[in-house]
């Protein structure tokens, strides 16, 4: 047996990842981690009629790349996104409430998106538009940084679950994709009716670079006038469970 000769170890530094590539790693990791599941529902054909007749008009597109918000909304005006908007009911009252204010809604689920645009279409609005697909993918995709003044996440799915708590939206890497994507002076809203997941928001956010607490550190915020109930909210205090909104602002 020959003794064994340590040799240094050389190094191909051409060869390591630049920080470019590590950054695009890590958000293509991020984004393969679904942050929902597609429940299969039934559409009534009420929505299927609005997904057919309101689309090409109120819908947008995440194969046509960067939104120009002035041209989609004819107008120039400051402009709040929500993802996952469920049914649409809240969101359709918000931008009912603010027709000052541009509303973008992401929900990957057809009845709720077909639901909404049929209520869109007959009430006319002209400040809101819908996304059908992967919110992640539109932030990345087709918005701009530095342009939102304001990204909604009401009662996203709790993933209850400690083994899918990866699966939460609000996490340290999503929530650095949401400042680029906020204003200075812009707010990332979230509401949840489980008291576990807003203890995680609160401990995500209140270590997030570039943020502050509306409400003080380690504050909960009351719920804004604003924010209409939801289906979930009620839901969930029917089932005795408690409402937590949180309220962060992009300070850098």
């Amino acid at each position: 047996m020959t003794d064994q000769i340590d040799t240094p170890e050389i190094i191909d530094e051409s060869a390591a990842p630049t920080e470019t590539e590590v950054d695009n790693a890590e958000q293509k990791h991020m984004r393969s981690i679904r942050t929902f599941v597609m429940r299969a529902g039934r559409m009534t054909p009420a929505q299927q009629k609005a997904l057919d007749e309101q689309w090409p008009t109120l819908g947008l597109e995440l194969a046509d790349g960067p939104i120009d918000y002035a041209k989609v909304f004819e107008r120039e005006a400051p402009t709040v996104l929500e993802i996952g908007f469920g049914m649409g009911d809240s969101l359709l009252a918000m931008a009912e409430a603010a027709p000052e204010i541009n509303f973008i809604g992401i929900e990957v689920h057809k009845p709720g998106v077909g639901r909404l645009l049929n209520n869109v279409a007959k009430t006319g609005l002209k400040n809101l538009k819908v996304y059908n697909d992967d919110a992640l993918l539109v932030l990345n995709d087709c918005i701009a940084d530095g342009s939102l003044d304001g990204i909604q996440l009401f009662f996203p799915d709790p993933w209850h679950k400690k083994k899918h708590h990866k699966r939460r939206m609000v996490q340290p890497e999503i929530a650095q994709t949401f400042r680029a994507k906020l204003k200075l002076g812009g707010k990332f809203h979230m509401a949840t009716d489980w008291e576990n997941y807003a203890e995680h928001m609160m401990e995500v956010m209140s270590v997030a670079e570039g943020y502050r607490n509306a409400a003080g550190e380690g504050e909960y915020s009351p719920q804004p006038e604003s924010r209409p109930d939801t289906k979930f909210q009620r839901r969930g205090e029917r089932l005795g469970h408690g409402v937590w909104d949180l309220v962060f602002e992009r300070t850098e």
